[in-house]
């Protein structure tokens, strides 16, 4: 299936047909990474300005070239050079011919996909997809308000209310503090201020721009496994420089993919080479405050999800920003230099030091701060599965384009997509909000009814009285008149 067969995107890259590994880049020897292991995971470390990015780059064009679909944060606005073939660059033409690589250049199939829908199709996730963990982590709650917030889903299951954005959250709190009596019966207790604190917390997500991003339809997983009328996989290119301003957001987003991915991709085994490669930039944020409970179930899905045919890589600065139960299983690691300035720096680079498997030929915590840009520490796994020994290597420069790509390319793009009608418009189906809405209209109807009934009861017996002491009171006149009248007819006789 094709998606991405645009003029814009055009090249003569080589059949993908019997690609097997990926060239990285050389130093005693070639180093590569072999498809079939690229699903064990993998790491991207360094300091800033190092290298990590293009070596990212590299990577996803060569699993692209692979026939491997790629899902990629672009965090900096770098990565959307993707699009478009890359141009010559001395730095990079002379790392090229120093390692003799056949240097040349294609652009790779794209998609854009932005949660604000300036930089890309527009990316929305609904409330219950998020799920009260998830949702209790992004806005920073306590345990008890968490509770509060798990019980508020429970609710909305069992009156099977649709939880699709904030309005109808809201709605759904408001309906268990109306109701809370009953609720704290059932599920426990719902204290006033617990879900005070929640709807301020919404209020603040609110404010940074979340609510576009809770909202109809839903990314839908598997729309990201595509490849080209080539075979070439498809470069999903995530825009999250704005959603960065907001990193609670981007990393809980970040998770609910890998664990969508889990949930709707099917067991696979082992392959010649992964379905999707899935690379988490800036992946600390991940893991920044995060509740044991949340790490835990964070290497749970790191462990299984490679039986899908995943490969997740973290980017980040330095390896000991990932918990060591997640770091354990990043079989395929390139590490960029490391600066040592302060005694927590030179723990931090043999903390990295000590993850590698060691080369006699070096003593890898010195090498790690004094590498140069684009050179890098390599493992990953040989052909029988274990970790090579750490090699030093000038890592090969991209074949796309180095930096941003042309705004009317990546426009075209955008507009030429087969998944823009799907994902262009926001849909606004009923869901809870509209239910209990209507629901609360039809209450207060019936109540002001039944005032109104009760207020005319009383008029109606007021009136039936006056009329009787009317009645009354002109038969009496009446009488008194009829008897005026026979008294003088019988006086006149």
């Amino acid at each position: 299936m094709s998606f991405f067969d645009s003029a814009a995107q055009s090249d003569t890259t080589p059949t993908t047909a019997i690609a097997t590994h990926i060239y990285l880049g050389k130093g005693e020897s070639e180093q590569q990474l072999l498809l079939k292991y690229a699903n064990r995971h993998g790491l991207i470390a360094g300091a800033t300005g190092t290298g990590k990015t293009l070596t990212l780059q590299g990577l996803a064009e060569g699993f692209s070239a692979a026939g491997v679909p790629v899902f990629v944060a672009d965090v900096k606005g770098d990565l959307s050079g993707l699009c478009q073939p890359g141009v010559a660059k001395d730095p990079l033409v002379k790392r090229a011919a120093e390692i003799g690589y056949d240097y040349h250049y294609f652009a790779c199939p794209t998609q854009f996909w932005d949660v604000f829908g300036a930089q890309g199709l527009p990316v929305r996730v609904s409330i219950s997809e998020m799920g009260p963990m998830l949702l209790a982590q992004l806005l920073q709650l306590n345990d008890v308000q968490a509770g509060v917030l798990n019980i508020a889903f429970a609710v909305a299951d069992t009156e099977g209310l649709l939880l699709l954005d904030f309005d109808d959250l809201r709605a759904v709190l408001t309906y268990v503090s109306d109701n809370s009596k009953d609720i704290s019966a059932r599920y426990g207790n719902v204290a006033a201020s617990s879900i005070g604190a929640i709807q301020r917390a919404l209020l603040g997500l609110e404010q940074q721009g979340a609510k576009q991003f809770f909202a109809e339809p839903s990314l839908e997983i598997m729309d990201l496994i595509a490849t080209d009328s080539r075979g070439m996989g498809v470069v999903n290119i995530f825009s999250a420089e704005k959603l960065m301003q907001s990193p609670k957001i981007y990393a809980s987003f970040m998770l609910w993919m890998l664990a969508e991915l889990f949930e709707d991709m099917p067991e696979a085994g082992d392959m010649d080479k992964p379905k999707l490669v899935f690379f988490f930039d800036e992946a600390h944020l991940l893991f920044n405050d995060a509740p044991k409970m949340l790490v835990e179930k964070i290497e749970q899905l790191v462990r299984l999800i490679r039986s899908k045919g995943v490969g997740v890589y973290f980017i980040t600065q330095n390896p000991a920003d990932i918990p060591a139960s997640v770091l354990g299983q990043l079989s395929n690691r390139v590490q960029h230099a490391l600066r040592a300035f302060t005694p927590q720096d030179q723990k931090g680079v043999k903390a990295a030091a000590d993850t590698f498997r060691p080369n006699p030929a070096f003593k890898t915590a010195d090498v790690i701060t004094t590498l140069g840009v684009g050179e890098a520490l390599v493992s990953v796994l040989d052909d029988k599965g274990s970790p090579t020994i750490t090699q030093r290597v000038l890592i090969k420069p991209p074949s796309s384009l180095v930096g941003p790509a042309a705004a009317s390319t990546r426009q075209q793009i955008v507009a030429s997509s087969l998944l823009h009608p799907k994902y262009g418009t926001t849909v606004n189906r009923e869901s809870a909000y509209e239910y209990l809405s209507r629901r609360t209209e039809s209450r207060q109807q019936t109540t002001q009814t039944t005032r109104n009934s009760v207020r005319r009861e009383p008029e109606g017996l007021a009136m039936a009285l006056t009329k009787s002491v009317v009645r009354a009171a002109g038969s009496q006149i009446g009488r008194q008149i009829v008897r005026g009248l026979l008294s003088s007819m019988l006086k006149g006789r």
